[in-house]
């Protein structure tokens, strides 16, 4: 029989491998960041901001529901046949944004991202929590998310000069077409499975909650980690008010700024510089979270990521919105591989997967709600109104971690207070 061994520098060569494909995972989500608002309105002619977010709705809606049953399919068959196949139904996704002729095929193109994006992002991070174990859970998904932002950044900035210069239809798209195409490559020929990680640390896993370690019904996992307990619900919640101001930013920041007459090169860098600060700052606040804790990064940098968007709601020129994009990056950064960790903190390792897909349900369903929210919002008062109530409802989620979680850290026995409330 084969040990099995946990650990980052035990699975380096995996775990690096893994870092790459996320990084694709994120540059195919990039592709449309700072063309789709543009395309919107300058080729298909949407006049509400209602109208022209559907496709983030879409996006969001599929991911969200997908997440839920990443988790399940990858306890059922093993991590590597999901990420295969979110691949697989990223093919059409080029061609779809390329061809299209009507918003209707965008939007459709947005469904199939979105189910691809939560079968193939799902799986890597529980791939990375699989292989590293306990101890620097908080520095694995810091890498994670730091490569699949990273990758996104790159992507807006590039697909943005793309678009200056060659318009914009097919050119940015081309570049998603060739990370899918790598990503699917990489994911058959060199990754392996992992699910056998996550059985050995079950073996030895201190328990949160007493008498899971047998295993919980899909039911039972999702009453506790939306509702029941503590920890769980609030950085569910999080998760969701955290991607409801991004699905905010992705729809509604291009357009208030080309409103205010910039370029589309800069409205590409501030496209970029906001995922750009998110994915490398979780290179440090991954690890941070090791060592002080998760819920200190995650109230702080809630409050961080509400400043922020006051500030886009209250600027009138590049600076200052230059400036809020790099906050807002910053109080992400603080938050986003906070989240996952907290989530691999208290789950037990025989359900943790479907917990992590339960928690990606609710954080990813944050899109769709917040392109219903900041569009109905911004078509009644404007998008400087909708920014801003987005802002308040950031703090207000910070507040609310503040006051309902418990403290955690790496150590699953520090985190056994009474897990429901």
């Amino acid at each position: 029989m084969t040990l099995i061994a946990l650990g980052l520098r035990q699975n380096l060569a995996q775990f690096l491998l893994l870092v790459a494909v996320n990084a694709l995972v994120g540059g195919t989500l990039g592709q449309e960041r700072t063309v789709l608002p543009l395309l919107a309105g300058q080729v298909f002619h949407l006049d509400l901001y209602t109208s022209a977010l559907t496709y983030i709705l879409a996006f969001g809606v599929a991911k969200a529901a997908t997440n839920y049953f990443a988790g399940t399919l990858s306890d059922r068959y093993g991590r590597k046949p999901v990420l295969v196949a979110g691949w697989l139904i990223a093919l059409p996704v080029p061609l779809l944004l390329i061809f299209g002729p009507s918003w209707g095929w965008i939007v459709a193109a947005n469904v199939v991202l979105g189910i691809s994006q939560g079968l193939t992002w799902s799986t890597t991070v529980m791939m990375k929590m699989d292989l590293v174990g306990p101890e620097r859970r908080g520095l694995a998904m810091g890498l994670n998310e730091a490569a699949g932002y990273l990758g996104v950044a790159g992507t807006a900035l590039a697909t943005g000069y793309i678009a200056a210069t060659y318009g914009l239809r097919p050119g940015p798209f081309l570049l998603g077409a060739a990370f899918i195409a790598v990503g699917l490559g990489l994911s058959v020929l060199t990754i392996r499975e992992t699910h056998h990680h996550a059985k050995a640390e079950a073996a030895t896993h201190v328990s949160v909650h007493a008498g899971t370690e047998a295993g919980l019904s899909s039911r039972e996992v999702f009453t506790l980690t939306s509702f029941r307990d503590k920890s769980l619900s609030s950085v569910s919640q999080a998760g969701m008010v955290n991607n409801l101001n991004d699905g905010l930013a992705w729809g509604l920041f291009p357009v208030l700024f080309a409103t205010a007459g910039l370029s589309i090169e800069r409205i590409g860098i501030l496209a970029a510089v906001y995922p750009a600060v998110w994915g490398a700052g979780q290179l440090v606040t991954g690890a941070l979270s090791d060592r002080i804790g998760r819920k200190p990064l995650i109230v702080g940098g809630m409050i961080v990521q509400a400043a922020a968007l006051a500030m886009v709601a209250a600027g009138q020129d590049f600076g200052i919105w230059l400036a809020a994009a790099i906050l807002l990056g910053a109080g992400t950064a603080m938050v986003y591989p906070t989240l996952l960790a907290a989530i691999g903190d208290v789950a037990h390792p025989h359900w943790r997967a479907r917990s992590v897909g339960i928690y990606r349900l609710w954080r990813d369903g944050g899109f769709a709600v917040g392109a219903l929210l900041s569009g109905i919002t911004a078509d009644a008062y404007g998008i400087p109104a909708a920014v801003g109530v987005v802002a308040a409802l950031t703090a207000a989620s910070g507040v609310l971690v503040a006051v309902r979680m418990r403290g955690t850290d790496h150590h699953p026995a520090a985190s056994a207070a009474p897990a429901a409330g």
